[in-house]
């Protein structure tokens, strides 16, 4: 609780900067009081956990670990928009504060233990991310997404809410504790399972799993760079994080008729997303392909019984950190073209090496190969998930990580087998610091997985 009261009074306080002409060092003591909220929250990871208005927020071990995960993703992004911003200082306080209420929403929703509190925590995240998809008014494309993205998530958001009502109506409660004993009992009214169906559905939209994927793809082109990595990283994990836990804790007993439900929709999303990907020729549509394909992996999780939800966090803090350190090099590879073609990054082993060998080793990571965390996040999902007897998934998801190889070494070739189209332009130390660290917690995950692994 201390923990989402800061970084609110930290947004507030990037509103005040504005108020006193201090634009320059917004990013400097955002950066600082993150990484002190960041401390803060290891302190009630340590505690017992704690229960606060009438359990509307449920600070537990589950919730801190997700919630340190989010942090640290946004203090990459927010050190990020230092240079992305360059051009645009006067509203510099808004793009922060903006990504510091997001951050909010992110971790109210993990940490609800009502109904009420998990609504409110997605509408905070969804319309900052709606704001965020169109805030370059001057490009037709992002004007397009943000408007796509409001429309398509509207309609997901009242399925959502639709579903929220139905459970109240057949349990008469919104705490989920209470929820989930209730739906112990013999006899439910038949409206329960439909919103916990419609829920369920909502989220799948939020994760851009098939067959509620068809926005992620227009919606990451048409967004500003910096804010399509936000929706690929953070605004993800979020999602996934908090479908795991409503299924979880609403529905612990998951009937065979969910699980193959869940196993059709991961099989989908997998199969689709890769597919998909191997026709692309636009690096954020690849990678929007490639985060549907990701979302359907993630989803194995909700299969499993024991230690789940810490496979769950070392799947996406190896997916996030890898995806992090590729929009980094995105953002410097674009930053003054019109597209993000896979023709920009011709030649890039010659005008930058350091650049595309972490571009490269990002998606390495993403594709599951040796050293790097996503082939241990893989190779712990798939033996959960063997273990809980889904051999054919499994199967199918091995198929699947081999033909996400193709669309990744197909960047990797342009970068190393093709000649430069421009001459090397200057890089920012920002974006080294950043693809430089995020790269090395990724490969950390590698060699230490225990570190995440036991934290749930």
């Amino acid at each position: 609780m201390n923990t989402l009261i800061a970084i609110i009074g930290l947004g507030i306080l990037c509103l005040l900067f504005e108020i006193f002409d201090a634009r320059k060092a917004i990013i400097p003591v955002v950066v600082i009081g993150l990484l002190a909220v960041l401390g803060l929250d290891i302190s009630e990871y340590n505690a017992a956990p704690q229960f606060y208005y009438n359990n509307m927020i449920v600070v537990s071990k589950f919730s801190s670990a997700f919630s340190g995960l989010f942090i640290i993703l946004t203090i990459f992004l927010v050190s990020l928009g230092h240079k992305f911003y360059e051009g645009n200082q006067t509203k510099i306080s808004d793009f922060i504060a903006i990504k510091i209420f997001l951050l909010a929403g992110a971790v109210a929703m993990v940490s609800f233990g009502n109904l009420a509190m998990f609504f409110l925590g997605i509408e905070v995240l969804s319309i900052a991310l709606y704001v965020l998809a169109s805030s370059n008014r001057l490009s037709i494309k992002s004007n397009e997404a943000g408007l796509k993205y409001f429309l398509m998530g509207s309609f997901a958001s009242g399925i959502l809410l639709f579903g929220i009502c139905l459970i109240y109506g057949a349990m008469g409660s919104f705490d989920i504790v209470e929820i989930s004993e209730l739906s112990r009992s013999a006899e439910l009214p038949i409206w329960f399972p439909i919103g916990i169906v419609l829920i369920f559905i909502g989220m799948l939209f939020k994760i851009a799993a098939v067959p509620f994927h068809f926005w992620a793809p227009d919606v990451y082109e048409g967004s500003p760079a910096l804010t399509t990595a936000l929706m690929s990283t953070l605004a993800k994990v979020v999602a996934i994080a908090t479908l795991y836990k409503l299924v979880k804790t609403m529905n612990a007993d998951i009937s065979p008729a969910f699980q193959l439900i869940i196993v059709i929709v991961s099989i989908a999303s997998m199969t689709v997303g890769n597919i998909m990907a191997l026709r692309q020729i636009n690096v954020k549509r690849m990678l929007a392909f490639s985060g549907i394909s990701h979302a359907g992996f993630m989803l194995m999780t909700l299969l499993s019984t024991e230690k789940s939800s810490g496979t769950l966090l070392y799947y996406t803090s190896a997916y996030a950190l890898a995806g992090i350190a590729a929009f980094t090099v995105i953002l410097y590879v674009c930053k003054t073209r019109e597209n993000e073609d896979l023709t920009n990054f011709h030649g890039l082993g010659k005008n930058n090496p350091l650049m595309a060998a972490i571009l490269t080793a990002s998606l390495l990571s993403m594709a599951g190969i040796p050293i790097f965390g996503g082939f241990f996040a893989k190779l712990f999902l798939f033996t959960q998930t063997i273990q809980a007897g889904f051999i054919v998934l499994v199967v199918i998801a091995v198929i699947n990580s081999i033909i996400s190889v193709g669309y990744y070494f197909k960047l990797i070739l342009a970068m190393y087998t093709k000649e430069p189209n421009e001459a090397k332009t200057p890089t920012s130390r920002i974006y080294y610091a950043v693809a430089v660290i995020a790269i090395v917690l990724n490969i950390a995950l590698g060699f230490f997985p225990s570190f995440v692994l036991d934290l749930l």
